[in-house]
């Protein structure tokens, strides 16, 4: 009788067995890959973070109209800084729920198929990402990121030791694609496999994060560029090697050009428009199109207007972007052969290199203008370069610098916002209709969920860097 039940039991665990076996079969997928394949991943993770950095929330509704790039026509209460707790989450949910974990995948994938290539470029975009996050928030988890099974409620990381730690991972990133291991990669679309651009925008990226810190530790900006330059580093020479993603028709195209497709709530702020005309500027017919009302012209809406005042000015009484940006198929610059001569400009005139400063300033603004097609041809940029307004002033270089490099990141609405908070130029004034007492935001506001989800770390980081406000200066931003 016992051997008849031990019998019948293991008949019945063969078929449970057996039974689990054929579920599992029913539930695999047999159009998905059984094991992450890192170049669908590199593809798909670049994309999503490309798309929160130049889309709708962190570029348009917030930063683009704290730099006064973009102004509000209608639902103008973000352009009077008017937000709540679950304003700024979307660089935050896809930077830590897609881009990090993403990059993290990417750089296990390629080490276990011995090729490093996959690492560098994915510690470079991994990089970026940290400097997107900790210049919006200040302190943000980064030790502990993207490592759910070990870290679920992940500390936060003093906005210093970001700084440092990202310059430390891009070192790393550089090693990974000097050895070149591997096959070569797929799925890049930012540099398409051409790992000496990726090299590049990595030293590029550490010659901005040296430039970041520099008011608050010049002793260390003035050793990374040092170190760049022993290392023989290279940094993005032209424009054909500007960090960006080429958009594509519908479905993938640029998220401006998407949002105008269905909405019609932003204008060129009058801020830019003004300055632009008052300098002559050749880029102003680039960056605004003219009003479709005649006598047709270009007019900003001047930022922190009401909601009457904005209908007042009228949809076509005033100027949407350019036509170049709001192609479906227009770049997402990440990072410029512009900027990175402003860069070496302002290193020259803090004393970190021997270059010259002012030729520097001067090839920044002709690659600004280049990089839209402008020429000393069709744009009289000589003439620019020597007017009085625009001349460099060696004894005041962060207004020089900060005023042309405000025009020229026009789109990159964060890292435009970072330079003006750093460099403190060119000098914008809130409207009277904003609801910080004169003040423009100074980095976003933590998402209401962390306070819930995250709640000891959050605390512990609001008690380190300041009250979770629009207001509170950062780390970075000493002046």
């Amino acid at each position: 009788m016992k051997n008849k039940k031990l019998y019948i039991l293991a008949i019945l665990a063969i078929a449970f067995s057996s039974c689990n076996k054929e579920l599992d079969e029913v539930n695999i997928n047999p159009n998905a890959p059984e094991i992450p394949v890192p170049d669908y991943l590199l593809t798909g993770t670049t994309k999503a973070t490309v798309d929160a950095y130049w889309g709708v929330t962190n570029n348009m509704n917030s930063s683009l109209l704290f730099a006064q790039h973009w102004a509000k026509v209608q639902y103008t209460e973000e352009d009077r800084f008017i937000y709540s707790n679950s304003s700024f989450t979307s660089l935050w949910s896809t930077g830590y729920a897609q881009s990090i974990p993403g990059y993290n995948k990417i750089i296990e994938l390629g080490d276990a198929q011995g090729n490093s290539v996959y690492r560098g470029v994915a510690l470079v975009l991994r990089s970026w990402t940290f400097l997107l996050l900790t210049d919006a928030y200040g302190d943000i988890p980064y030790t502990q990121a993207g490592k759910i099974k070990q870290f679920i409620t992940p500390v936060y990381d003093k906005q210093k030791d970001v700084y440092y730690g990202v310059l430390e991972d891009l070192k790393s990133a550089l090693t990974a694609l000097n050895l070149k291991s591997g096959n070569g990669i797929a799925g890049d679309i930012i540099y398409k496999g051409n790992t000496e651009n990726w090299k590049k925008f990595a030293n590029s990226l550490r010659l901005r994060i040296a430039l970041r810190i520099a008011d608050k530790d010049p002793a260390k900006a003035k050793q990374v560029i040092d170190e760049i330059k022993a290392e023989g580093g290279l940094y993005i020479s032209a424009n054909s090697e500007n960090a960006k993603l080429d958009y594509d028709v519908s479905p993938q195209q640029n998220p401006v050009a998407a949002s105008f497709e269905t909405r019609n709530d932003y204008r060129i702020s009058k801020t830019i428009v003004d300055r632009l005309t008052a300098l002559g500027d050749a880029r102003l017919p680039v960056y605004a199109s003219k009003t479709e009302k005649e006598p047709q012209g270009y007019v900003g809406i001047p930022n922190g207007s009401t909601n009457s005042e904005a209908s007042a000015i009228g949809l076509a009484n005033s100027s949407k972007p350019g036509a170049y940006f709001l192609d479906p198929k227009a770049p997402a610059v990440i990072l410029s052969y512009a900027e990175v001569l402003f860069d070496r400009a302002e290193a020259a005139a803090r004393g970190f290199t021997t270059e010259n400063a002012q030729d520097l300033y001067k090839q920044a603004i002709t690659a600004s203008y280049a990089q839209y097609g402008l020429t000393n041809l069709n744009s009289n940029i000589e003439a620019y370069l020597n007017s009085t307004a625009v001349q460099y002033d060696a004894s005041n270089y962060k207004k020089s610098i900060g005023e042309q490099k405000w025009i020229a990141l026009f789109g990159q609405g964060l890292e435009a916002w970072a330079e003006q908070r750093r460099l403190d130029y060119p000098q914008l004034k809130a409207s009277v209709n904003t609801v910080l007492n004169g003040k423009i935001p100074v980095r976003f506001i933590y998402p209401g969920t962390e306070q819930s989800l995250n709640g000891q770390n959050y605390k512990n980081a609001v008690s380190s860097q300041g009250a979770d406000l629009l207001t509170t200066k950062l780390w970075f931003d000493v002046f």
